[in-house]
């Protein structure tokens, strides 16, 4: 399974973390990927200055927005699934 962990904290949350999530959740339902990633949520992260932080498999991701996250997907989780 790919863990995908998006903060939720409340720097996060003002800097849109919960349109992060929902274009990760159309994302993944477009590439049929519900069995291979689990999609969670965490409080503060500790990097309130950076935009929305996010992990992927453990590798940390800072300013992330809703522009940015098809790219973040197609380069950091696309290859995992498709291995």
């Amino acid at each position: 399974m790919i863990d995908v962990c998006v903060c939720v904290g409340s720097s996060c949350h003002m800097k849109g973390s919960y349109l992060v999530i929902e274009a990760l959740k159309r994302l993944i339902s477009l590439n049929n990927a519900e069995e291979k990633i689990v999609l969670k949520a965490s409080f503060c992260s500790g990097n309130c200055t950076n935009g929305v932080c996010m992990e992927i498999c453990g590798e940390k991701i800072t300013n992330v927005t809703p522009q940015k996250i098809e790219s973040i997907f197609n380069e950091k989780i696309l290859p995992l699934i498709n291995k």
